[in-house]
């Protein structure tokens, strides 16, 4: 894409987010304009988050931002545990920041969605990997060993830079699991309760475009285009996100995050052919569509392959799950109602988590 911010604007997202939300840009260079952006939303000291292995890219954030920047604070981690919330509370408060600006994947804008549902700060997102998280209102902190979620506005970013050049260091290992992360964004948004014909086609659009992005993400390839179409691809499938209830995968993984402290992406990467089998059968418009965007005549063998064939992680026990947290988990999963296009049952949990664990 055309480095000018005018053509850098997705008109297809705008259309289908809530009034308010500012801008999406994507394309290389697109975090060149952060400064240009915090001037627009009227920002005069912003916070730049980070992990503390990403504080090298949120220093230049920081530099490109000047006079605007109100330092770099290390400290996001996955899961996003209420203590670092806290403390990235405290901090912002202490630099008086007015805006936070998250460099980086998910748990760095989970973070800064923390931060701001108590503070009202707006976010500008510049994501590195491929969650889509950055597109929703969707929040989760974890306290106490369980991870709760829910939704707020405050939590959705009012600018999103997507840069293609700066998802070039994520190796495979953590590049394919993300693309499978924002997949299940756009699988769930298939069989949602609030799938209408445009949230349909978001759905499979993100689908079509994170699975044809596959090959050069495994592959390490440095082509920009892929890449920037992965990101749109996970672009929609947050859109999606913002947009649907989720149903029995968001809540497994949720629990093995939370609860057992299994790495966000690759649990999303490892559950995500299981559950699509389980659902899918109580779907078949959704699987029909779904087999569309993957190009596949069996959507969940599809699925399957994908996994396979790009190096998704085997199994739960691969993950470091123990065997004797099968039953806790199932029981969590399905302790409350949530929308699911097919009814869950302990046990259905249980023999699902099970195929998982042993990578069947």
């Amino acid at each position: 894409m055309a480095k000018n911010e005018g053509q850098l604007e997705l008109g297809v997202i705008r259309r289908v987010l809530p009034e308010g939300f500012a801008v999406v840009l994507l394309g290389e260079g697109a975090a060149e304009l952060v400064h240009a952006q915090a001037e627009r939303l009227g920002v005069q000291s912003a916070l730049v988050l980070a992990t503390s292995r990403r504080t090298a890219a949120a220093d230049r954030v920081s530099v490109k931002l000047g006079e605007r920047s109100a330092g770099v604070l290390g400290i996001a981690r996955e899961h996003v545990p209420i203590e670092i919330v806290t403390q990235g509370r405290s901090e912002a408060s202490r630099r008086r920041a007015d805006a936070l600006v998250a460099v980086g994947g998910g748990s760095t804008i989970g973070l800064g969605k923390a931060i701001a549902l108590e503070l009202a700060l707006p976010i500008i997102a510049i994501p590195t990997t491929f969650s889509g998280s950055e597109m929703t209102p969707v929040w989760g902190i974890t306290e106490g060993g369980v991870k709760r979620t829910g939704r707020d506005e405050r939590a959705r970013a009012a600018c999103v830079l997507y840069d293609p050049l700066l998802s070039q260091a994520l190796p495979p290992a953590v590049a394919v699991p993300s693309a499978f992360n924002a997949l299940a964004h756009a699988v769930e948004a298939l069989y949602a309760p609030e799938a209408d014909t445009e949230l349909l086609a978001l759905a499979e659009e993100s689908a079509k475009s994170l699975a044809q992005s596959l090959r050069a993400l495994s592959a390490g390839s440095s082509d920009l285009g892929l890449r920037e179409q992965g990101l749109y691809g996970a672009c929609l499938a947050g859109a999606c996100l913002g947009r649907a209830s989720m149903g029995l995968h968001h809540k497994l993984c949720h629990v093995l995050g939370g609860s057992f402290d299994l790495p966000h992406a690759s649990t999303h990467a490892v559950l995500l052919p299981y559950v699509a089998r389980f659902n899918l059968e109580a779907a078949p418009d959704a699987r029909a569509r779904l087999g569309r965007a993957l190009g596949a005549g069996d959507a969940v063998q599809a699925l399957f392959d994908l996994a396979s064939q790009h190096g998704v992680p085997r199994s739960l026990a691969s993950l470091g799950l123990a065997a004797d947290a099968l039953d806790r988990a199932a029981e969590l999963a399905t302790a409350s109602p949530y929308p699911n296009p097919r009814p869950v049952s302990t046990a259905d949990a249980r023999e699902l988590l099970e195929l998982a664990y042993r990578g069947r």
